[in-house]
């Protein structure tokens, strides 16, 4: 199986591993979850992004009072 070696500081090994404990994982599991959680992380922001922009219209309907200052502007330009 591949493996990596990846070197810290001595201050950012310490971060780590205190990161590792806070989760209740050994330092080789918390490292070896990173990545993994960081792709999850990275979808997640994709699909509420592409959530959000698909229902902008919806939202600015039920709450106009919310719109950005340059919406309205916008906003008051077309009407």
């Amino acid at each position: 199986m591949p493996s990596l070696n990846v070197t810290f500081t001595d201050e950012e090994l310490q971060e780590v591993r205190a990161a590792a404990a806070a989760e209740g994982k050994s330092l080789k599991q918390y490292v070896h979850d990173l990545p993994l959680r960081e792709r999850q992380r990275r979808q997640f922001v994709r699909y509420a992004v592409s959530w959000g922009e698909a229902h902008q219209a919806e939202f600015d309907d039920a709450f106009p009072d919310e719109l950005p200052s340059a919406g309205r502007e916008r906003g008051m330009d077309a009407a």
